[in-house]
């Protein structure tokens, strides 16, 4: 006589979560265990991990022919995480159990070790997510489910034992609930701008770029800070909304890369090496991961020695700079991960740093200068909305010790969040995602400053994407001057962060 027996779990498509049913079917005739419904390696190996955590749990391993179904069939299924609703599936087909509760208002995670013990897999902060939109509750491994806890509509059900999980479902045993306690998620910085000496034009401009979440390039000679201000530029930024730091967590999530919830509103910091390839950067794989420039979604994406990166690899930034997301096509799948960084670069002046420093002697020829410099496309520059000299810090700078005029990252930060606030009521966006309509009815030119950029263009070349970009950074100068207009002052200032002789 047949048996059946059907759970719910969910499969990792990107950042998406699509529902997959688990249907156990047990028949007589020759023993056998199938798994059908596109599995990958490591579902088809759950057949020996369930086998084994069943017999371990004091279980009988039903007789018979067995075929688990994981629909819908035309979905790729991959990972570990469905162990445990195999495991749970075969228990109730074969009646060594019996639900108390209605299981499909439940949905397995977790991946079974041999004695039983269940195992967190990757990407399950996105299900989680789903489920609970669904009204679902989550049973899943009790290992890192702290993480889990950031959503605050999900009722999960934490276990370490499929032997726990089973008596959960009989009635027979407790399982207490995940406590979703963000209180103490607060920002914590490890980085302080009042660190920094000296480069206070450095710090305007890191100021502003923050503000309005416009790209930055620092060019300076070795030694004068481009590093040690980039990285401080998260501690001056607008922490995460409980949204978008779950947003980022995902990622992570699907990522299998840890995240301390102690940083969890933190904006992400990623410095990959100039040897990264462009797969490393927009993502990818025969199940594709996301790259760097996902995991510095809503936070920085800091190149050092940006020349140094290959053509190629600059090239794949064009496209998710504009429209902040990148898309994977691959055979058997199309996926689309979030990519709203924030570029910041840094480069030297010439291959040996040190052109334009009175400190130092160059030698580079200019042909050797000009090749330096033409490795950075000016596709790519032209999506720079601010470009910065930062000059050798002067000897008397360098050996004072007293720091005290120096603010702190918090007092910044304060006059940066209030210039965002002011953006979000405004149009509800930063002022770098703004469409050029937006922007020409944002900034009403005089005829005066009218004048003054039509000069700009013709200097400077601009380009009608130049142009909207220097708009939008004066738009933020005044946004931390609280001005309603823009001014003079305000175009001034966005015009001399507007320089490509590099």
């Amino acid at each position: 006589m047949s048996k059946l027996s059907k759970l719910f779990t969910r499969a990792s498509t990107g950042l998406d979560a699509p529902l997959v049913t688990i249907e156990v079917h047990i028949s007589s005739g020759l023993p056998g265990f199938s798994i059908v419904g596109l599995p990958e390696g490591a579902v088809r190996e759950s057949k020996d991990r369930v086998r084994s955590a069943i017999m371990t749990s004091k279980f009988k391993f039903p007789k018979g022919r067995i075929t688990v179904s994981l629909a819908p069939a035309n979905l790729p299924k991959s990972g570990g995480r469905y162990d445990l609703p195999i495991a749970i599936g075969l228990l109730l087909a074969s009646e060594q159990i019996k639900s108390s509760i209605n299981i499909n208002s439940f949905e397995f995670y977790g991946e079974l070790g041999l004695d039983g013990s269940l195992r967190a897999t990757e990407g399950l902060l996105p299900a989680i997510i789903t489920s609970s939109q669904a009204k679902h509750c989550v049973i899943l491994p009790n290992q890192d489910s702290n993480q889990y806890a950031l959503v605050n509509e999900a009722i999960i059900y934490p276990c370490a034992h499929l032997l726990k999980v089973c008596a959960f479902l009989q009635g027979i045993g407790e399982v207490d609930k995940l406590a979703h306690d963000l209180a103490s998620n607060q920002p914590i910085y490890d980085n302080d701008f009042s660190q920094v000496k000296g480069q206070h034009h450095a710090k305007r401009a890191l100021e502003i770029a923050a503000s309005g979440g416009h790209n930055l390039l620092l060019i300076g000679p070795p030694g004068s800070g481009k590093t040690m201000l980039a990285e401080r530029l998260p501690s001056i930024m607008p922490p995460l909304s409980t949204n978008k730091a779950l947003e980022r967590a995902s990622i992570y999530s699907v990522a299998n890369k840890p995240l301390d919830l102690t940083q969890l509103k933190v904006r992400s910091f990623r410095s990959p090496h100039h040897s990264s390839s462009a797969v490393a950067l927009v993502g990818g794989g025969s199940n594709p991961k996301p790259g760097e420039i996902s995991l510095a979604h809503e936070g920085v994406l800091f190149l050092d020695e940006l020349p140094e990166f290959p053509r190629g690899v600059l090239e794949v930034l064009r496209q998710p700079l504009e429209n902040g997301k990148i898309h994977l096509s691959r055979a058997a799948q199309q996926i689309t991960f979030p990519a709203n960084f924030q570029l910041i670069g840094a480069m030297n002046p010439c291959p040996c740093g040190y052109y334009g420093d009175g400190t130092a002697k160059c030698h580079c020829t200019e042909d050797q200068i000009d090749r330096y410099k033409n490795k950075i496309s000016g596709p790519l520059l032209d999506r720079i909305d601010m470009v910065l000299t930062v000059p050798p810090l002067p000897k008397g700078t360098l050996l004072s010790q007293n720091s005290e005029d120096a603010e702190s990252s918090r007092t910044i930060r304060q006059r940066v969040i209030k210039a965002y606030n002011i953006q979000l009521a405004r149009q509800g966006k930063s002022n770098d995602k703004l469409t050029p309509d937006e922007v020409e009815k944002l900034v009403p030119l005089t005829k005066e400053n009218r004048q003054l950029l039509s000069s700009v263009i013709d200097k400077l070349a601009l380009s009608a994407r130049g142009y909207h970009r220097i708009l939008k950074v004066a738009r933020t100068i005044a946004d931390l001057a609280r001005d309603e207009k823009v001014g003079k002052p305000h175009l001034i200032e966005a015009i001399s962060y507007r320089r490509f002789d590099i």
